[in-house]
């Protein structure tokens, strides 16, 4: 069932009220009334309203004045004013304070439909941005990035001085270490919250295109402008654009991005007119930049415009105590995603992520607890459901922990088995000569590492 708008009426002509109040009732909204200001007050004191319908003069108060207090305590309820022809002007003022309409006397009923119409749909709209920016907010508080590593530790304290200034940060690391994640939480934690994040991948963008992507263009700047387009900038405006993979960018662009940073202005692709903006950037590399600057790669002038604050990300290998948690963290989302039982991890498949290297580390991570959720049918995961490059190398390397060596021969020796069932289809005297055995013996072996004959 729909939920009914609920609505605030305040005028002190008794019978227009009543009998606009009676209209609104019939058109399906909860109608509430108020004869004055004082009467008004106590009311918005003691409920909360969608929209407030005021007489721009009240004998004891001024439809600016509710209109005031509306904003104050209820940012997101809309202000209609009713106002006389010759008041016209004033209402148009009050607009500027906040009021999201106005309509004359005598009232057009049909017309206060559109406008309240109009209204709850801008409501709506504002919730759930309210809404959409808070649950952005929540998701990347630094609370639920999970880290408790020393290396992780160290980049949050250095990231929770970061969101204190507006400073420009270069975030290092290698592919998959979580370099967006951790720059959405600067955005998200820091005074440009509320204003936009825009990313944008210059590795992935062909070269012909990124300058225009970047920065916008005019009508007729190129074959195919049809029409003005802001760039990304420009976009950003008010809030932070992150630049991902800056180590790629040719060098042309390189001089235009030093300029915007030099000069806080965009211009468009086909213009010579700059615009102003207010943009935070943030950037992020998982190349050298300092040995591209040596190679002439990079301007040296950027890089150090770009380095003002340096944050550099772990790779997984570099902080184990993580990689269980964040194991764990992505099994669990992704058999929430495929609406399957929650699954754990075996003792012996926790031992081989933590040995595993992790090349594309967390973004790997991810990847294979994705397949093992989809692909596992039992609610253990074993080692012999994880990917073959990890049960290799986990079975055989040797860590600061020490190994127990009998079980990870019986885990070889397991996994050997198995794989010569599958190619000789389940005959046993077939996968004994792929493994250079005597059925007997192989049937024993079976037995004695618990498989099932």
């Amino acid at each position: 069932m729909k939920e009914r708008t609920k609505i605030l009426l305040i005028d002190d002509e008794e019978t227009g009220r009543e009998a606009l109040t009676l209209l609104l009732k019939a058109a399906g909204h909860a109608v509430k009334s108020a004869g004055a200001g004082s009467e008004a007050f106590q009311t918005l004191t003691r409920d909360t309203f969608d929209i407030v319908i005021t007489d721009l003069f009240l004998p004891d108060a001024s439809g600016i004045d509710i209109l005031k207090k509306v904003k104050e305590d209820a940012p997101l309820t809309e202000v209609i004013l009713i106002t006389g022809h010759a008041s016209a002007e004033t209402a148009v003022k009050a607009m500027k304070e906040g009021a999201f309409d106005y309509i004359t006397k005598p009232l057009n009923f049909d017309e206060l439909k559109i406008i309240i119409g109009k209204a709850v749909e801008k409501r709506q709209l504002l919730s759930e941005n309210v809404y959409l920016r808070k649950q952005l907010r929540d998701k990347f508080e630094f609370a639920n990035i999970i880290g408790s590593s020393p290396a992780m530790q160290h980049v949050f304290a250095l990231m929770k001085r970061i969101v204190k200034t507006d400073s420009t940060v270069l975030i290092a690391g290698e592919s998959g270490t979580g370099k967006e994640l951790v720059a959405k939480a600067i955005h998200f934690n820091g005074g440009r919250r509320d204003k936009p994040f825009i990313a944008v991948h210059c590795g992935a963008i062909p070269e012909n295109l990124l300058e225009s992507e970047l920065f916008g263009y005019v009508k007729g700047a190129f074959t195919g402008a049809m029409r003005d387009k802001i760039g990304k900038f420009e976009a950003a405006n008010g809030g932070t654009i992150f630049l991902d993979e800056i180590g790629t960018m040719p060098m042309q662009l390189q001089t235009k991005l030093l300029r915007v940073l030099q000069e806080e202005e965009v211009e468009r692709v086909g213009s010579t007119r700059p615009v102003k903006i207010d943009v935070r950037i943030i950037s992020a590399t998982n190349l050298d930049l300092a040995e591209e600057v040596k190679k002439g790669n990079f301007r040296e002038d950027l890089f150090y415009r770009l380095n003002v604050i340096p944050l550099q990300l772990p790779p997984l290998r570099e902080r184990v105590e993580d990689i269980l948690p964040l194991a764990k963290h992505f099994l669990a989302k992704y058999c929430k995603e495929m609406q399957r039982r929650n699954m754990s991890l075996a003792s012996d498949t926790l031992e081989a992520l933590e040995s595993y290297q992790w090349p594309g580390n967390v973004r790997e991570l991810e990847n294979v607890m994705e397949r093992v959720a989809a692909l596992t049918e039992d609610n253990t995961v074993t080692v012999q459901d994880l990917p073959h490059n990890i049960r290799e190398e986990g079975l055989t390397r040797l860590t600061g922990k020490g190994v127990d060596l009998v079980k990870v021969l019986a885990e070889i020796e397991r996994g050997m088995i198995r794989d010569a069932l599958v190619l000789s289809e389940g005959v046993k005297a077939r996968a004994a000569a792929l493994l250079n055995l005597n059925r007997t013996t192989l049937v024993e072996k079976m037995r004695r590492l618990g498989m099932p004959l």
